[in-house]
């Protein structure tokens, strides 16, 4: 069954503009390289240090798989990760696992 992952993250002070810069232009592409939905991703309108984003997965294996091509890679290891401490507070994140609801329209 397919499902989604909704992930809240909180930038470190000052660093929200340069993460959605950084997602868009370097993150973002990488992961749909490797195969990865990135339905949509989000500034919090109120809240400046808040960005969200949703990925969906047919299922377990899937993610499982997706997850090994990405996060096992040396390109992620050696050139995308590094520069993620600086601009977002991994203590702050938190991770959503969502399943459609029967009249969802992004399934």
């Amino acid at each position: 069954m397919a499902f989604f992952e909704l992930r809240e993250y909180r930038m470190r002070p000052g660093q929200r503009e340069n993460w959605i810069k950084y997602m868009d232009e370097v993150i973002i592409p990488f992961l749909v390289s490797k195969g990865m939905v990135v339905v949509g991703s989000f500034a919090g309108e109120t809240e400046e240090d808040l960005w969200v984003w949703i990925r969906r997965f047919e299922d377990e294996e899937e993610r499982e798989r997706l997850y090994a091509a990405v996060f096992e890679s040396e390109e992620w290891k050696t050139r995308v990760a590094p520069p993620i401490g600086a601009m977002v507070d991994g203590e702050r994140m938190v991770v959503r696992r969502l399943v459609a609801s029967p009249r969802s329209i992004i399934r």
